[in-house]
């Protein structure tokens, strides 16, 4: 039987989460020996704040599971019209509801000392994913929002960690998803 830390189980309950976000994929590009794949919670500016889940690089492909916990206070902010900035989303933007959410980029690093973590010596190289078409966005709600934009943008958020693929074009389109399989992450330096 595994054990679940205590700290993991009261940050999982406190949440509110329903479910967890799989991702599934490949990993292209400038790809470094030892690699990792981190999920990492970003400030408003984009700076990586925590890394919340990592996985290896295995032939080419990873397989990870963002843990239903809420993100660190520094990577929260009040979800509002002018803190937006996915792909697809042009003014006007409008937010019904209220919550904090946060955004999870995603990362490749070389694990040199293979202790299953980066540590500052690690070079963070990011990593958009896409699948087909579609890019692909994970967001935190601490509850329910809906985000509207020009040329039909329209994403639902429930509380926790969101899956959105959104495909740009003459519209946008925005599906979601809490199991992304086939995204591809292409490791440019």
């Amino acid at each position: 039987m595994n054990k679940i830390p205590l700290a993991l189980l009261v940050a999982a309950l406190i949440s509110g989460t329903a479910g967890a976000l799989s991702v599934s994929g490949t990993v292209t590009g400038n790809v470094p020996a030892a690699a990792r794949v981190g999920g990492f919670v970003t400030s408003s500016t984009g700076t990586p704040l925590a890394e919340l889940v990592s996985v290896p690089v295995t032939g080419g492909k990873f397989s990870l599971e963002v843990p239903s916990v809420t993100p660190p206070v520094g990577g929260l902010a009040v979800l509002r019209a002018d803190t937006v900035y996915w792909p697809g989303v042009l003014e006007p933007v409008n937010v019904s509801g209220q919550a904090t959410s946060a955004d999870l980029h995603f990362y490749v690093y070389a694990d040199g000392n293979g202790n299953g973590r980066r540590d500052d010596n690690e070079t963070l190289l990011e990593a958009v994913p896409f699948v087909g078409k579609s890019a692909l966005v994970v967001s935190y709600a601490s509850g329910p929002v809906t985000v509207t934009a020009a040329r039909g943008f329209a994403a639902t958020l429930g509380a926790g960690w969101n899956g959105l693929l959104i495909e740009v074009g003459k519209a946008v389109k925005v599906t979601q998803s809490s199991n992304v399989t086939g995204a591809n992450l292409n490791v440019e330096r």
